[in-house]
């Protein structure tokens, strides 16, 4: 006997609200917490040949809170000295709306990072401008706040500028790179859309957070969070001579969930373009 029409649609409902619960239940106890390395290649134009295979850290949006747990952050950390980099980067967005009572754990949960050439830090849209960076501070990590500084490693300068999330005019991004060197500058962003600006001031590499990474892709539809919002959402990506690369991060935020998006430490190896 053939099925009726309303049965046929009631039995595709039941398939895929089945389908859902169980992709959500997987995302909610398993993914969100399924922390891993992703390793990647960055092309640098005009990458000093000293710093070809500068291997750099990347742990970003930790959103340490009652969805992230301690263990979460502290596997992080973990994961990232493992790897022994040559220097770590904290992405931003350390809590979720700038939750103070984890302000001062989170900063203490990234404590035990190090790498010979520091750990740097920025500030993400869920940071305060006055607690959090104060926090970082107190680890010793250095929290560069529309700043940068300059470090040298085997005989060749490296320039880290970062900015804070809330940092977006043009003439404000300018005036943080506007003072030109010899070495190479190496761009801190939260928000990946600063690519465009890069670009335009010819900075070559950017490293980024903020997407999550879609944080939930749909089979057949792909992230949640659009590419019309962001030029790259994970991974590497480029305008003109400015390489970017875009963290999936660590936490989760809105929903404690992750499907097809697993978090991740991120390790990025900084490359001549020619050997690419």
């Amino acid at each position: 006997m053939m099925l009726s029409r309303r049965a046929a649609i009631k039995g595709v409902l039941v398939t895929t609200i089945g389908a859902a619960t169980g992709a959500g239940s997987y995302g909610y106890a398993f993914e969100r917490h399924h922390l891993g390395v992703t390793e990647a290649s960055l092309p640098v134009s005009g990458l000093a040949p000293a710093l070809d295979g500068l291997r750099i850290a990347l742990i970003t949006d930790i959103h340490h809170s009652g969805m992230v747990p301690a263990a979460d952050v502290s596997r992080a950390v973990n994961l990232a000295v493992a790897q022994k980099p040559d220097l770590i980067v904290l992405g931003g967005d350390y809590v979720t709306f700038g939750d103070r009572a984890f302000v001062g754990p989170v900063a203490e949960l990234l404590a035990p990072l190090n790498a010979p050439h520091g750990v740097f830090a920025i500030l993400g849209n869920h940071d305060d401008d006055k607690d959090m960076p104060a926090a970082l501070t107190a680890q010793h990590i250095q929290v560069l706040k529309d700043a940068r500084t300059r470090i040298e490693i085997r005989g060749v300068g490296l320039e880290l500028a970062g900015i804070r999330y809330w940092t977006r005019r043009p003439a404000d991004i300018a005036r943080i790179l506007k003072k030109r060197t010899e070495d190479t500058v190496l761009l801190l962003a939260h928000d990946p859309r600063r690519l465009t600006e890069a670009a335009a001031l010819d900075i070559p590499v950017v490293l980024s957070g903020h997407t999550h990474g879609g944080q939930v892709l749909v089979p057949g539809i792909g992230p949640i969070v659009t590419r019309k919002r962001f030029p790259i959402i994970q991974g590497v990506g480029g305008q003109d001579n400015t390489s970017i690369f875009v963290s999936r991060g660590v936490g989760t935020v809105y929903v404690p969930i992750r499907i097809n998006c697993p978090p991740e430490v991120a390790l990025i190896t900084l490359k001549r373009r020619s050997q690419i």
